[in-house]
């Protein structure tokens, strides 16, 4: 790949709506990437977006159509104001990852709104999107996206750790990058606490009070899902057909059922690593700073837990998918066969020309 610099924006919409995070990035590539975050804010979804995108998979045809649509526009003009308030004049393409709907790789769909054309046409600047159909064309999961990120962004690190809306963890395994999705985190967490009337559990402190239900720890850690092959992805559609209706039955407080799902999430990602103290975890994603997650974590593995600064955590993603973007703009490869288990490597994603 020549020497170039781009300026780029990436969007990213996570499942647990926490928000839209949008990050102006400088990318630079010599004998290896260097980036730069200049520009970021996350924009708190409205409660009528929130609900919109929660409620999306439940939606007819027509109707999600034209929330598809009615996305777009709220991305263009969203990114139209994030450009003009920061007077951004250097600007390549906008790199957008859309709000994921439907996630089934193995009956061969996934679908992100998020009309590119839309974002194309209003902010006049050139978008790249769709980054997963691709893949799943191929055969592949569609997901994790990020791991090319992790290889070319954060190489020093021997785990990249996500906690967003589901936990994924990339890693070198037999000198290939090798990921996949670990368990629900936030959607799941997020999900109870909405009941309390608040947004999340701040720094785990309602899970800190409860008490474990063995017997739905158990029940969770035993999980069909969890001794699949890799690669794997999961979708929202595993949230509502398999988690939901386990927790539900046991009819605990919410603070015993964040307490128990923290310790299955901790106990899901030590057994990935393989709690060596000399090697080093990279945390990002919302999960970060969840403090009792993260103690917890540390109880059950002796690797290296980095959490990085505000920065990396809360737009790693948007990040990543500029960089997505810079290599399709390039035509280069940027979803990894090893990764995902598409049939080969490949450039994906759709762009839209100003």
């Amino acid at each position: 790949m020549k020497n170039s610099t781009k300026y780029c924006i990436g969007v990213m919409s996570g499942t647990s709506l926490d928000g839209l995070d949008i990050a102006y990035i400088k990318l630079h590539f010599e004998t290896s990437f260097q980036f730069e975050i200049l520009k970021a804010v996350t924009i708190p979804y409205h409660p009528d977006w929130k609900n919109a995108l929660k409620n999306g998979f439940h939606l007819s045809g027509e109707v999600l159509t034209k929330l598809d649509t009615d996305y777009g526009i709220y991305l263009g003009n969203t990114l139209k104001t994030f450009i003009e308030d920061n007077t951004i004049e250097n600007l390549d393409f906008i790199a957008s990852h859309g709000h994921t709907i439907y996630h089934n790789p193995a009956e061969h769909y996934t679908l992100q709104i998020g009309n590119g054309p839309y974002i194309n046409t209003i902010t006049g600047v050139k978008t790249i999107c769709d980054f997963r159909t691709q893949d799943v064309a191929l055969g592949g999961q569609g997901a994790p996206l990020v791991p090319i990120g992790d290889s070319l962004l954060f190489s020093q690190y021997d785990y990249c750790l996500n906690l967003g809306g589901f936990s994924n963890i990339s890693m070198r395994e037999n000198k290939q990058r090798i990921a996949f999705d670990i368990c629900p985190v936030n959607i799941v967490l997020n999900h109870y606490v909405n009941s309390l009337n608040l947004e999340y559990d701040n720094n785990g402190e309602i899970a800190s009070t409860g008490r474990i239900e063995v017997n739905l720890l158990n029940e969770l850690n035993g999980l069909p899902f969890y001794n699949d092959s890799k690669p794997k992805s999961l979708g929202y559609e595993f949230i509502i057909e398999t988690i939901f209706p386990i927790i539900d039955k046991y009819n605990l407080e919410i603070n015993d059922i964040l307490r128990t799902f923290v310790e299955h999430i901790a106990i899901q990602i030590a057994k990935k690593t393989d709690s060596n103290p000399s090697k080093k975890m990279l945390i990002a994603g919302g999960g970060a700073y969840n403090g009792f997650l993260i103690e917890k974590l540390k109880s059950y593995t002796n690797t290296q837990l980095v959490i990085p600064t505000d920065a990396i955590i809360n737009y790693k993603e948007a990040l990543v998918f500029a960089l997505l973007g810079y290599l399709k703009n390039e035509d280069k490869d940027n979803c990894l066969k090893s990764v995902t288990g598409a049939s080969k490597n490949h450039s994906s994603g759709i762009i839209y020309n100003a």
